[in-house]
């Protein structure tokens, strides 16, 4: 099993887990293999270390001074946006392109409430706005809206 570091043309960084190197290259060149963030195919491997296990314990010392870089930070971003996006994914029903419209019964009393998630256009989200509908648009690949491995 190969585990490589991968990233999209905005930068993102993930992992995937191949059974082999010609295994990555014929599922990108596929475009089977999307990022999780953006839903980008366009897919490059990104350098990595590998992990060596030398069995041995390094010393006990006093902890290095924490340095933070901006790839470091990024990650940090990265994951928490994804841990709210499969928040948002579990507590809301997808009500596809009925969005405005079943915001509006909910809303009006029409229709029990409830979270809901769906598409409608920047002119509909404006209009549910101006109705004093609260709405948030949330981006989410298509990749997280299928079945998460």
């Amino acid at each position: 099993m190969k585990v490589l570091d991968l990233g999209c043309r905005a930068g993102h960084v993930f992992e995937g887990w191949f059974a082999s190197e010609e295994d990555f290259l014929a599922q990108r060149e596929r475009a089977a293999i999307e990022c999780p963030v953006c839903g980008d195919a366009s897919i490059s491997k990104k350098p990595s270390a590998p992990r060596l296990n030398l069995g041995t314990a390094a010393p006990a010392t006093a902890p290095a001074p924490e340095v933070v870089s901006v790839a470091g930070v990024a990650q940090t971003l990265q994951a928490a946006w994804m841990t709210l996006a499969g928040r948002i994914l579990a507590a809301t029903d997808d009500v596809g392109d009925r969005f405005a419209e079943e915001a509006r019964k909910i809303h009006y009393g029409e229709a029990k409430e409830r979270g809901i998630r769906g598409q409608d256009s920047p002119d509909e989200t404006e209009s549910l706005l101006e109705e004093g509908i609260a709405v948030m648009q949330f981006p989410l690949p298509e990749a997280l809206k299928g079945r998460l491995q």
